[in-house]
């Protein structure tokens, strides 16, 4: 059927367009099916990723049930290499850390705990990590231990942990006999630990005992 004549100059207009845009526009689309490509692609690749490393945070789990010292910290240590970018990487180092202390390995313990307060993808295992990590260093007692926990402790705390930062910085204070500063970041942390009804009351009991050690709350 042939076109009239505002039909005929419509569709010259287009073609007209066309030619003009016709680079930019297959670019553009190109371009977002490229990008739709790449997150479609990462998407898959991260849940394979976290299934994989589900799997294997589960071997460590049964070796952990069987008492097996070493294919747990070999699991453990596997995650941190081939799974990091995953929370049971950290995860698993936090668990890692605990065992080797418990058996003595207090160099080892330390390891997994600086690999997860670099390396956490998680901000709820960064956190326990770098607090685990200062208690750690701040019972070992040398002043290089000191210093480390100092400079874990000078970070911006997490938010959510404020109070349990302020806490390990009484610890430090204590460790060295500082205990008028350890008094003060007690209270700090005690006044904290009031208003976030969501820490367990296990945490306000060990606070308390910390606090009644350097003299109570002050009046």
């Amino acid at each position: 059927m042939p076109l009239d004549l505002e039909e005929q100059e419509q569709l010259d207009q287009l073609k007209a367009f066309w030619q003009k845009y016709r680079n930019l526009i297959t670019s553009v689309v190109t371009a977002a099916l490229l990008a739709y490509a790449a997150y479609s692609g990462y998407q898959w690749w991260r849940n394979s990723q976290a299934a994989a490393a589900s799997q294997l945070y589960e071997t460590m789990v049964t070796a952990i049930g069987k008492g097996d010292k070493d294919q747990t910290l070999r699991a453990a240590d596997d995650l941190q290499k081939q799974f990091s970018g995953t929370p049971y990487a950290a995860m698993s180092s936090l668990v890692a850390a605990r065992i080797a202390s418990d058996a003595g390995d207090t160099a080892k313990a330390t390891e997994y705990l600086r690999w997860a307060a670099k390396n956490a993808s998680d901000k709820g295992y960064l956190a326990l990590a770098k607090l685990r990590l200062a208690a750690q260093l701040i019972e070992q007692g040398t002043a290089n231990d000191f210093a480390e926990a100092d400079s874990i402790l000078n970070e911006k705390a997490i938010p959510g942990f404020e109070a349990l930062w302020m806490e390990r910085r009484g610890d430090w204070y204590l460790a060295q006999q500082k205990m008028a500063d350890a008094r003060k970041s007690y209270e700090a942390a005690w006044k904290q630990l009031n208003d976030a009804k969501e820490f367990p009351e296990e945490a306000r009991r060990l606070l308390k005992v910390k606090l009644d050690a350097v003299g109570g709350v002050a009046q």
